[in-house]
């Protein structure tokens, strides 16, 4: 049973002309001071639909805030044919989110933890922007969607799946959320195939990001999930192979462990003894100073 957490508090950082919506949970039990940990979602999921999981990392210790990604749930604008953003803005959007949390984060040893697209958006931060406020990453049923990274004959539908909803997107001028990832900016998209087609992330900003993302040095934790539908456990082993000179614990959650069904997004609903994991994890880290 995973606990259920109190209600949170909700607040906003402002971006780009929009904000960023944070829900905030109260303190754990214990001393004052616990690690604090910051989650940011899938492609599509709201913040809200992580409250189980913020309830079980609670329970094991951490304070917890949970970030909506940017034109999802609670913050906006909502992805028009006017949005311009692409994974770079995700990565910077994590920044701004770390920047307001300060006060509460000051002492602390943070984490950033991210599912699937949210813990892109986390590594590309520490790539683009460096690793000084963050201690440690945890990387939760992420992984890159590279098309040949997928058991047998499935790797063959991948290709055509990822490439038809980047043109659509390109079409449209906004991926419209037809039965994948709801609704999401065009560049968000085109990020997306980008790596399914080609198993590197794309140049940002004018930064070769591969060679960023292999010069990250932060402690990572990575976590694939038995029977994940969208990130397997080799996307995560791709992901995991470009991270050269981070330390890298890398783990599996097994339908065993958690003692119900898993999936891409049914973990969040039977993770207790992930959030176990993620607390060990962070009470290893270097003490910040």
């Amino acid at each position: 049973m995973v606990p259920e957490a109190q209600e949170y508090t909700q607040e906003f950082t402002d971006v780009d002309g929009g904000r960023i919506g944070l829900q905030t949970y109260p303190e754990p039990d214990g001393p004052p001071g616990a690690p604090a940990v910051v989650v940011w979602p899938a492609m599509g999921v709201r913040a809200r639909y992580y409250r189980p999981f913020a309830g079980a990392l609670r329970a094991a210790g951490l304070a917890v805030t949970v970030a909506d990604l940017r034109g999802t749930g609670a913050s906006t604008p909502a992805p028009s044919r006017a949005s311009r953003y692409g994974y770079a803005e995700l990565a910077g959007d994590v920044g701004a989110v770390l920047e307001t949390l300060k006060p509460r984060l000051d002492g602390r040893s943070r984490l950033l933890l991210g599912h699937s697209l949210g813990g892109q958006a986390a590594l590309l931060h520490l790539a683009l922007h460096g690793g000084d406020p963050v201690d440690g990453l945890a990387l939760i049923a992420v992984g890159l969607p590279y098309w040949r990274t997928y058991p047998g004959s499935r790797r063959y539908g991948v290709l055509p799946y990822t490439q038809g909803i980047a043109a659509t997107a390109s079409l449209l001028g906004v991926w419209p959320g037809w039965g994948f990832g709801g609704r999401q900016a065009r560049g968000v998209i085109r990020d997306w195939a980008y790596s399914a087609r080609t198993g590197r992330f794309p140049d940002l900003d004018g930064v070769d990001t591969e060679a960023a993302v292999a010069a990250v040095r932060t402690p990572v934790l990575a976590v694939s999930v038995d029977d994940d539908q969208y990130t397997p456990h080799r996307t995560l082993d791709h992901l995991c192979g470009k991270l050269t000179a981070a330390p890298v614990t890398r783990e599996r959650y097994t339908a065993t462990e958690a003692g119900a069904p898993l999936d891409h997004f049914t973990w969040v609903r039977a993770s207790g003894p992930l959030a176990a994991r993620v607390a060990g994890f962070a009470a290893d880290l270097p003490k910040r100073s």
